[in-house]
């Protein structure tokens, strides 16, 4: 599928993306490329192929928690940006 400029233009807008003229023609160009490969994947016969979510099973490896020690608290406090006695001190998010 062959995209015209105007049609990148469009899709550069929806992104609010601001193309020079020559990044136009080379997206389109790309994106023609991009298309024309989604369309011959189109034409493959995936009927017999069971639909997954994971190529590659995955397992969660657990580990039981353990208590360690902590580190100091003036050792934790010593990088922060500012902090307020014995803690961290953040801006507000909240009103």
């Amino acid at each position: 599928m062959k995209l015209t400029v105007d049609q990148v233009r469009h899709v550069a807008h929806l992104a609010r993306l601001a193309l020079e003229p020559e990044e136009l023609e080379r997206f389109r160009e790309q994106l023609s490329a991009i298309l024309e490969y989604a369309e011959v994947l189109q034409e493959l016969d995936t009927q017999a192929i069971p639909a997954t979510a994971m190529v590659v099973p995955l397992e969660n490896v657990m580990r039981p928690d353990q208590a360690g020690p902590s580190l100091p608290r003036e050792e934790v406090l010593a990088n922060a940006p500012q902090r307020e006695q014995d803690c961290f001190r953040v801006r507000a998010i909240l009103d």
